[in-house]
């Protein structure tokens, strides 16, 4: 007899706990160095350091973590193969605390043998190959993986080889275009309504089912407040058809400092987390002072679907329910980063249960590879001290993959690179959160015949391995 979904997730050790606020506690960070390579074979800034994490998951079925990069370090005027890594890292199951991290993959994304590059759209009325990746998870019932697009906005589903398999249905609403409604998704130039240049699909979340994916904005629409508007839309889509089927407002604590979201993960099929912050902290061209990076729970039921409605003075909708901050990432810095918080809080997931039944909540940074770029296109790699009490004025800038001919970040004049200077490293950060505090919290569940396939498939890996050290 086929069991219940309920006494499937009972099976698989998952749970189903009780409404709650969370109340996340930190346990330690990582540092990984600015230097790190994924696993394509690359060894320059431009093809093959690792930049992430501008997303992150953790798929509970596959026991997998997965790492999203975005454009690269070219800002979208140089070619960069767009990328996922797939990475690991050792979880105390009594602390939760983190340790080791190494990657184990990296895959490259890709169209009938040709990649998708982070190049802005040529021409800017097609969207074309043009990817900036920024939200992504694994879908529970494939194995696929579906990724999220700042230029479109655009959400689009990968084998996890990198092909890509389809393409959603984005609504016509969120097309950046001009007042004739022709597109131009590489800028703002000539757009009137429609997201934002750099703004679009930020966040990424898919239902316990797989059934569906709630991608987000990074902030207002243009035609919605722009960089005044605090309103940003959470679209809804059917996994099995690709289309939107409704939309939700949600509101950020304010406009202005960037404000932004960065992340959106899934607690249940209607509870989400929210990472709202601004652009100031430590990164390649920030702002140091008044960082601001939050963590909110939100509830989608009771919200208005406002795919008709314009996010404006004096519409009429209900706003989706906003409970926080329950987690403040600018509480906790680590020492090797001088105590600063860094700029790009962009990646959050619920990772495994650990043995007293709370749950594993990692957040990571996102370096921009630890790169500028002046107004020419020519890039430099940015190094900090941060032994200095202000990192800024110790940073310098020096041509790209060299430590000559450098020059001070803040006045640019003559500068020489020595030892104590590291490029801005990716952060990660682990947080215990009780299985109560979490609340109706329900991980991805595969269908029976899935179930079967995935223990099959861990079966005979453990039969493997045992003749491997019965042959040894």
């Amino acid at each position: 007899m086929i069991r219940s979904t309920r006494s499937l997730v009972a099976a698989l050790g998952l749970s189903l706990c009780g409404l709650a606020g969370a109340t996340p506690t930190f346990v330690n960070g990582l540092l990984i160095s600015g230097s790190q390579l994924d696993q394509s074979g690359g060894s320059s800034a431009n093809n093959g350091r690792f930049g992430a994490f501008s997303d992150i998951y953790y798929d509970p079925i596959r026991k997998d973590w997965w790492g999203l990069s975005d454009r690269g370090p070219g800002g979208g005027t140089i070619g960069y193969d767009t990328r996922v890594s797939r990475f690991a890292i050792d979880v105390n199951p009594n602390t939760g605390s983190i340790a080791n991290f190494r990657i184990l993959e990296t895959v490259l994304f890709g169209e009938a043998g040709q990649r998708f590059n982070g190049l802005a759209p040529a021409p800017s009325s097609s969207l074309g190959r043009a990817h900036d990746p920024e939200g992504m998870v694994v879908n529970p019932q494939t194995g696929t993986l579906l990724v999220s697009d700042e230029y479109g906005p655009a959400l689009r589903e990968f084998g996890r080889n990198g092909e890509l398999l389809r393409s959603f249905i984005t609504p016509a609403n969120l097309v950046p275009r001009n007042a004739t409604g022709v597109p131009n998704f590489a800028s703002d130039t000539g757009n009137t309504a429609g997201k934002r240049t750099n703004r679009g699909f930020e966040g990424l979340a898919i239902s316990p089912d797989g059934k569906f994916a709630f991608a987000m904005l990074q902030s207002a629409m243009l035609d919605e407040g722009a960089g005044n508007g605090t309103m940003v839309r959470i679209v809804k889509f059917d996994v099995a058809s690709g289309q939107a089927v409704a939309q939700y407002a949600y509101e950020m604590k304010r406009s202005g400092q960037g404000q932004g979201i960065s992340a959106l993960v899934a607690i249940n099929d209607h509870e989400f987390f929210v990472l709202e912050r601004n652009n100031r902290g430590v990164g390649v061209g920030a702002d140091l002072a008044t960082a601001d990076k939050e963590v909110y729970r939100i509830d989608l039921n009771g919200a208005t679907d406002v795919s008709s409605i314009k996010l404006v003075s004096g519409s009429v909708y209900t706003k989706v329910k906003k409970v926080g901050p329950v987690l403040d990432l600018d509480a906790n810095t680590l020492a090797g980063l001088g105590n600063k918080s860094p700029e790009k809080w962009e990646g959050l997931a619920i990772g495994p249960k650990l043995n007293d039944g709370s749950y594993l909540l990692l957040a990571g940074t996102d370096s921009d590879y630890s790169v500028t770029q002046n107004g020419s296109g020519t890039q430099f790699d940015v190094w900090f001290d941060f032994t200095a009490a202000d990192p800024y004025a110790a940073s310098i800038q020096c041509p790209l993959d060299s430590i000559n001919g450098c020059v001070k970040t803040r006045d640019g004049s003559v500068a020489q690179w020595n030892a104590s200077l590291q490029l801005l490293p990716s952060v990660l950060h682990a947080y215990k959160i009780s299985a109560a505090d979490l609340g109706d919290y329900v991980a991805p569940v595969p269908e029976p015949g899935s179930v079967a396939l995935v223990l099959g498939a861990l079966l005979a890996l453990g039969l493997a391995r045992r003749r491997q050290q019965q042959g040894g």
